[in-house]
């Protein structure tokens, strides 16, 4: 089991978010997936349902048809109301089907949790027959639903009646997709850690028309407050302004198309505003950015006089860094970008590491000094810190060890030796 310092969620906050109501949608970016499976394996002795749709999914009724076998294992008898109507009933009396069959089992509380929910389209038939199901539900029975794809409808309307709860996004900075609202917005969720994603309203933005539109998108993402020159020097230093002016609104164009195409009213919407003289974000979409979190938790945890909430800020921003930002791109403000948010991921883990030594644990410590220089291997003060550890544990050979490897890696890259401060601390050791 995960702890809550780890992933800031434990089984009470749990339990208090999901009481009363009919459907937990368990977020498909969160890394708390695990912790909520195994939440409900803890908490429910008996009236677990679990069923994982197969890869190979075709209509409504075929899935349904495979979890009814499959619960009948446990739960014998189970799915009459469901096989009376699978055959030639609609959507909706399909989902009312399930409701009572649900309401049926014998047991104080029952929970049907559906793992990989984007293996089935959810179209037309899906958002009947879930409103359907919602709608029926009785009071003792609750749905957990598991997908790396929630689609807008049919949630939000839920969401906005207090029938639904989303888990794991626990420390996000932005309103969300999924957030109540009584004027609702395009929901834009961009994450940049890694080889970068964006989703609008919940569906992934899988196809770009071309690296260009891509890179820009980031761009203006990563730069809320930009002029149109510092965009042509970035994308356009050798055209003229002219054709960088033709290229740059062809490419917004773009952008436009790709955040409107999962919006179901039509309408067009635009990423930036422009306004005296600077591109900025537009107030029609509503933004979350993971790029934006980890540097508010870092921002926080540095102004901080609090020894535990610099940890658990530290541990967000830690959280948060998944991998280098938008790896593998090789574009010069990329890259750049690309070594400041990992100087900063260095610094949390650095600053995990001194909090960790304050009270004495180490081994742990040692564990976040070998983890920052993963990062920046340059910085002696880590290896420094990391011998100091060693010593700490009684492993002295180790950080000897340590100190000759901080010695060729400054001979050779520096062509110095290691500071007296860090030979005063192994000399100790003679």
């Amino acid at each position: 089991m995960l702890s809550h310092a780890i992933t800031s969620v434990s089984f009470e906050s749990f339990r208090a978010s999901s009481a009363g109501k009919k459907v937990i949608l368990l977020y498909p970016w969160t890394n708390h997936r695990n912790i909520f499976l195994s939440y409900f394996l803890n908490d429910l002795s008996e009236g677990l349902l679990y069923f994982r749709l197969p890869e190979r999914t075709s209509g409504l009724a075929n899935w349904l048809r495979r979890l009814v076998e499959e619960i009948r294992h446990v739960e014998a008898g189970f799915g009459q109301s469901l096989e009376a109507i699978l055959a030639n009933g609609r959507p909706s009396e399909i989902g009312e089907a399930l409701a009572n069959d649900l309401a049926r089992l014998d047991h104080q509380r029952v929970v049907l949790y559906l793992d990989e929910l984007d293996r089935i389209p959810q179209d037309e038939d899906f958002r009947q027959f879930m409103n359907a199901a919602i709608a029926n539900l009785p009071d003792k029975a609750q749905l957990a639903i598991n997908s790396r794809l929630l689609t807008y409808d049919p949630w939000i309307s839920w969401v906005n009646r207090d029938e639904v709860v989303v888990l794991g996004t626990e420390h996000r900075s932005s309103n969300l997709l999924f957030a109540k609202a009584t004027s609702l917005k395009p929901q834009l969720e961009v994450y940049a850690f890694g080889r970068g994603h964006a989703l609008s309203n919940g569906r992934e933005i899988s196809s770009w028309d071309g690296a260009l539109p891509r890179n820009l998108f980031f761009y203006f993402i990563d730069n809320p407050l930009v002029t149109r020159d510092q965009i042509f020097e970035i994308f356009w230093p050798k055209l003229s302004v002219r054709d960088a002016t033709n290229v740059f609104h062809v490419t917004k164009r773009k952008i436009t198309e790709r955040i409107s195409v999962y919006v179901d009213d039509g309408a067009n919407y635009e990423l930036t505003a422009y306004s005296t003289g600077f591109y900025a974000p537009s107030d029609k979409i509503v933004r979350h950015y993971d790029v934006a979190d980890f540097e508010q938790a870092m921002e926080g945890a540095l102004l901080s006089y609090d020894a535990r909430e610099r940890e658990l800020l530290y541990l967000r921003a830690i959280e948060i860094y998944k991998a280098p930002f938008l790896h593998p791109v090789k574009l010069p403000w990329v890259e750049a970008r690309r070594n400041q948010l990992k100087s900063m991921y260095a610094e949390a883990l650095i600053g995990m590491a001194r909090l960790k030594t304050d009270r004495g644990a180490w081994d742990e410590a040692l564990g976040y000094y070998a983890r920052a220089l993963k990062e920046v291997p340059q910085r002696e003060d880590i290896h420094r810190g990391a011998m100091q550890m060693f010593i700490n544990l009684g492993r002295n050979a180790d950080a000897r060890q340590q100190y000759k490897l901080l010695e060729r890696m400054l001979r050779r890259k520096l062509g110095v030796k290691p500071s007296g401060e860090t030979r005063a601390l192994i000399e100790q050791l003679v």
